[in-house]
């Protein structure tokens, strides 16, 4: 009984730095806001348009590589530490293949942008942005692969330094080029890209430079030889990670569609679901950094063949999650008023607001359940079963189900952006009692059964 005991301690133990990591990751987009602001509306729109084309590439290509993170927490588990290194340099080459594809995405997003029908002043410099952070795409998946060895073995706290050090070189970085200091041309808007660029490459080498000197990395052989790719090392990741780049897509264009529809309904309309947005991700940080840290405590658990334990893990994470997201609802519902009039000083922007951080409320507490019990499957090594589900319920149930209620008729009258708020508390609630009974079902099949006593 005493392993149980010791699993909230570890909990907050890796949580508490991948949350600071995430906050430092978010904080760099909303000074690339705040940046490309001060020049014109016509740079914000194009940063947001061409950040949300990169995080459409960048979380796909990141999905696939979480993969590793599973993986190596079972073989730290296990203690096959020779095989953490191995699996680390394939996931290397893995990196480098979903770098070439996405950095060939974004350097060609002529698709992506004709269905944005965006007016030539705006395309010209999306097209500048994305030629910028283009580049940032190796640095980041490099990085992510140190990412999901670090965390794996229960090491996350140089990721929250490395993240920290790339948000204060971020508005320098941005000041230098979208003015053009330092001999540097004037990029404008663009010029956040680059500094992304800049930043990623920056993190993922010194990552890597920690990892190959500091003693307590020796163990894990990571440097110890050059591998070409293994193509059944290669299979494994990629029949883990394929599932979860591809479950991270539909969550991601499930909310950029989202975005895309409510737009349709004026500009009013669209900022008040921007701030609803923006309170639902920021405060989406607590339970993804919780399951993060649940799925690293499960894989390990079933690495040492403790079954019972990597259960308990699941249990305690879903608990601290919804206790959490209770609290955090509870505070949105009841302060949406207010938290709006911070956001503007527009009276009716700030009304429909209030309207949908009323059901962002209830909205948080579905996603804690929902991302925590992922990761949970994650630690498990299943990922298959999770992104039919989420296809199901976010795409069919959230977005179809939202452009009903938000767009048309069919259900009474049209609801506009409260109706694709409303359709996402349905399709996260679907989505988290899915993977929830499926996580129940399987952490119980692997629990052995108690040994029949003779009378």
């Amino acid at each position: 009984m005493s392993a149980p005991r010791s699993l909230p301690r570890e909990l907050l133990h890796l949580a508490w730095p991948v949350l600071i990591a995430q906050a430092a990751v978010m904080a760099n987009g909303v000074i690339d806001t705040l940046m490309a602001g001060r020049l014109s509306s016509v740079d914000l729109a194009a940063v947001g348009i061409g950040a949300s084309i990169y995080a459409i590439v960048f979380v796909t290509a990141m999905g696939v590589l979480l993969a590793l993170t599973p993986v190596v927490a079972h073989h730290y588990g296990a203690k096959r530490f020779a095989e953490i290194g191995a699996d680390v340099r394939q996931c290397a080459w893995l990196a480098l293949g979903l770098s070439l594809v996405a950095f060939a995405v974004l350097k060609h997003p002529d698709l992506l942008l004709r269905f944005s029908r965006l007016t030539p002043e705006v395309e010209v410099k999306v097209r500048a942005y994305l030629d910028g952070v283009a580049w940032a795409v190796p640095g980041v998946l490099f990085f992510r692969v140190f990412y999901g060895f670090t965390t794996g073995i229960g090491r996350p706290r140089p990721v929250m330094f490395f993240n920290l050090l790339g948000l204060a070189l971020k508005a320098p970085l941005n000041w230098v080029f979208m003015y053009g200091h330092f001999g540097f041309p004037a990029l404008g808007g663009a010029g956040c890209g680059w500094s992304t660029a800049v930043i990623t490459w920056t993190v993922a080498t010194l990552s890597w430079l920690w990892c190959r000197r500091d003693i307590d990395y020796a163990v894990y052989g990571v440097f110890a030889r050059f591998e070409w790719p293994r193509l059944p090392a290669l299979r494994e990741l990629l029949l883990l990670g394929l599932p979860m780049g591809a479950t991270f897509m539909v969550d991601v264009t499930a909310f950029t569609f989202m975005a895309l529809f409510i737009a349709r309904l004026g500009p009013e309309t669209s900022a008040a679901h921007q701030i609803a947005a923006n309170v639902a991700v920021f405060v989406f940080m607590v339970p993804m950094a919780l399951g993060s840290a649940t799925g690293v405590l499960v894989g390990q658990a079933l690495g040492a063949g403790d079954s019972r334990r990597s259960r308990h893990a699941g249990l305690l994470g879903l608990g601290v999650g919804c206790g959490v997201a209770l609290l955090v609802g509870t505070a949105i519902f009841f302060g949406a008023r207010p938290l709006a009039r911070a956001y503007t000083a527009d009276p009716q922007v700030a009304a429909a607001a209030a309207t949908l951080l009323a059901i962002v409320a209830f909205y948080h507490v579905a996603d804690a359940v929902q991302a925590v019990m992922a990761q949970v499957l994650r630690g498990y090594k299943r990922s298959m079963a999770p992104m039919a589900i989420y296809a199901v319920a976010l795409w069919g149930v959230g977005l179809g189900g939202g452009y009903l209620l938000g767009l048309t008729d069919m259900f009474g009258a049209a609801r506009g952006a409260a109706g694709f708020w409303l359709a996402g508390v349905a399709s996260l609630t679907i989505a988290g009692l899915g993977v929830l009974a499926y996580f129940l079902r399987i952490s119980a099949q692997t629990i052995p059964a108690p040994a029949a006593t003779s009378t």
